[in-house]
């Protein structure tokens, strides 16, 4: 499973570095380092959303509050 996580100016602000960090907490956390890739971008262009989160190209939106249960439910629940 590839998890790209929109980095640029706007995603950053709205806490997509905490994001990054939990979900590198979560995929240890779970041993699941070998199924799924936690990638970086830049804008990924839909900044009103922000923060963008892609999951094998299917598009969220996702904020620190709510990263837990974003993890739960849409990567280990499509793993």
């Amino acid at each position: 499973m590839v998890v790209t996580i929109c980095i640029g100016s706007s995603c950053h602000l709205k806490g997509s570095r905490k994001i990054v960090e939990r979900f590198n907490e979560l995929i240890r956390e779970n041993s699941v380092e070998d199924k799924i890739s936690l990638n970086g971008s830049f804008c990924i262009g839909e900044c009103v959303r922000g923060v963008c989160v892609k999951v094998d190209g299917e598009l969220h939106s996702v904020s620190p509050e709510t990263a837990d249960e974003f993890f739960e439910k849409e990567i280990l629940g499509s793993l």
